[in-house]
């Protein structure tokens, strides 16, 4: 990679409880000390949860979803697919957000999402889905004092300003412009006929229709992209390419329902570098006061993520880069007191 290379850091164990019923062991076996709870067990949650799990990311996992059985029926399935891996590990499934305890990383998706077919931005779904941030902002931290918190209900990057002001918690990030920026690679690669593990470059803002490309860190074979253009003699659409970026998830949604395994896998990505502490840098939403706003607001700019959120590349981005994110933080902010409003703490 150009920007930046993977270390995998040995993550020590802590003492951890008894097993009670419902666990996938019996025996003690040595543990890697880490507790993840994914909150919400929908369409999104479960590929979040599953592809989680295949990396082996923890000891013990907590699957919550309010949906009478939903967590329990998941989490049978989990246990078949540790069965398949031989993987030792403890399954927690609950109703009630507030079951969970010494979690070490809570993933938090539910929420309503957009409607296939209806022509929808993911902005319109604040009001409700800020509800149920809200509740969970208020219930789960007190269990949980320890806790990193990586939000994925949308709009990803209101809602989680919004779950770092009602809960006060350090470390509240958003998944923000990973899955853009793994978009935006992909049809890099398409346009110009190279393969996709050649393709760096991040997007920022907000995670939606003020989702930018930042073309300054595109490279191509570790090339920036205008040299790479010059020396091979193509030609790129950069407006098609921004159109693909924040369009193409809408139109997996009217076709499929939903977006799953793609977004899943960015989310993987981001905690496994958390989990490990690998410092890779990722396009996620931290809590940052630009100029022009009053309060700081999770704003996605590329940044080493890891135990620890960054520094960011911000003094690295072009100018125009820069005040096209101070306008995404701008409607990021807008969004979130429209949230503030709906849960009365406006």
């Amino acid at each position: 990679m150009c920007e930046y290379f993977s270390v995998l850091y040995i993550i020590q164990p802590r003492q951890r409880k008894p097993l009670t019923e419902g666990s996938c062991r019996i025996d003690e076996v040595d543990l890697m000390g880490v507790h993840i709870a994914v909150v919400g067990n929908g369409r999104i949650g479960r590929p979040t949860a599953y592809t989680l799990f295949n990396e082996r990311l923890a000891d013990e996992f907590s699957l919550v979803d309010i949906k009478p059985g939903q967590a329990w029926a998941f989490g049978e399935e989990l246990r078949h697919v540790a069965a398949s891996l031989k993987y030792d590990v403890r399954i927690n499934t609950y109703e009630e957000d507030e079951a969970v305890s010494e979690a070490d990383l809570v993933v938090v998706c539910p929420g309503k999402p957009r409607i296939p077919g209806v022509k929808m931005d993911r902005r319109d779904l604040v009001a409700g889905n800020a509800k149920i941030i809200n509740y969970i902002a208020e219930v789960m931290p007190p269990r949980n004092p320890d806790a990193k918190w990586v939000i994925v209900t949308n709009p990803v990057d209101a809602m989680a300003t919004l779950f770092k002001k009602v809960s006060g918690a350090d470390f509240v990030i958003s998944t923000g412009d990973h899955p853009d920026t793994l978009r935006l690679r992909t049809k890099l690669a398409m346009d110009l006929k190279v393969p996709v593990s050649k393709v760096e470059g991040f997007v920022g803002g907000e995670h939606g229709s003020a989702a930018y490309p930042l073309w300054s860190t595109v490279k191509i074979d570790c090339e920036p992209l205008d040299k790479y253009l010059e020396e091979s003699g193509k030609e790129l659409d950069r407006d098609t390419i921004t159109g693909y970026v924040r369009g193409v998830s809408k139109r997996v949604v009217d076709i499929i329902g939903g977006t799953e395994v793609g977004p899943a896998a960015g989310f993987r990505d981001i905690i496994r570098s958390i989990l490990q502490d690998r410092q890779e840098i990722y396009s996620i939403a931290d809590s940052i006061r630009l100029p022009g706003l009053q309060e700081a607001v999770n704003v996605n700019i590329p940044t080493h993520v890891g135990r620890q959120i960054g520094p960011n590349l911000w003094d690295q981005l072009t100018i125009e880069e820069q005040g096209n994110i101070i306008e995404a933080a701008k409607a990021i902010h807008a969004n979130y007191q429209i949230g503030l409003e709906a849960v009365g703490k406006a």
